[in-house]
């Protein structure tokens, strides 16, 4: 689900948007059963501190299997230019540690366009995907090969996180319009106090993301967006992985912050801003 605009007025909002569902992929999940629900709220702010987004999420990972249901819509004056509502979910199964999907929708509307995208994950690594309206060049069969969505590449960097304390991870994405490796490196341990109007303190993992192009690949979005920055875990919740409080993007546009907001679950209440 990606934004082109016309003009680079128009093309803030846009980058915003793009770099506001990176940081929904880092909350992960919707509730199989309702004692490992986790609900959570993310607000994103872009240049001059603008508010473009309220993004909600619901939670669920059980140590066999995982799903995930991720819920926006463009607000303010991020809405004139993009005026955009998304809805996306992935299940999935835990497999060795590993998050590997079976299933995955995306449905958003754009500007009055709608779009829809959908993966289906084999055993023997090779993935059906349907989009609505068609890429500009199909995709080879191969090229997708052993990708997963973006909701299970990160939730794989929070499992990976929980169990061991280190970053480092690379995982080949496929999220139904656009082809790219993430990249996950040690950015260190750091206590984080409160900021940008958000209310919380406490030790985290900071870990640098930077996003590659897959070369050769047909995509007219590519440059907008996150390619670079740093987001902040905290094991904020009991269970085998970590949550993200706090994130800093660096897009063809300025710098995109993200905060959490409120989480509820697994006898854990917080809320952090108003």
């Amino acid at each position: 689900m990606g934004c082109r605009m016309p003009m680079m007025s128009q093309n803030r909002p846009c980058a915003l948007v793009a770099a506001a569902l990176v940081f929904v992929a880092l909350a992960t999940a919707t509730a199989h059963a309702a004692d490992n629900a986790i609900a959570t709220r993310f607000e994103m702010y872009g240049f001059a501190g603008a508010h473009v987004l309220s993004l909600h999420s619901r939670t669920d990972e059980d140590g066999s299997r995982y799903s995930v249901a991720i819920d926006f819509k463009t607000e303010g004056m991020a809405a004139l230019f993009v005026d955009m509502t998304s809805h996306s979910q992935v299940s999935g199964r835990i497999v060795g540690g590993v998050a590997e999907p079976y299933a995955f929708r995306d449905q958003s509307r754009r500007n009055g366009t709608e779009r829809h995208a959908s993966m289906d994950y084999r055993p023997d690594g090779s993935v059906e995907a349907v989009t609505t309206p068609p890429l500009p060049d199909s995709v080879p069969p191969t090229a997708l090969r052993g990708s997963v969505d973006n909701l299970s590449a990160y939730m794989r960097l929070q499992r990976q996180l929980a169990q061991t304390g280190h970053c480092g991870l690379t995982v080949r994405v496929f999220d139904g319009r656009h082809g790219y490796d993430l990249v996950f490196t040690d950015a260190g341990r750091q206590a984080l106090t409160p900021s940008s109007g958000q209310n919380f303190s406490g030790d985290t993992i900071a870990c640098h993301m930077a996003r590659r192009n897959w070369e050769g690949f047909t995509d007219n979005e590519k440059d907008e967006g996150a390619h670079t920055g740093t987001l902040w875990y905290a094991r904020l919740v009991p269970g085998a992985l970590m949550v993200p409080v706090r994130m800093r993007m660096d897009t063809q546009l300025g710098v995109v912050e993200g905060l959490l907001a409120e989480l509820h679950g697994r006898g854990v209440n917080l809320a952090l801003m108003q």
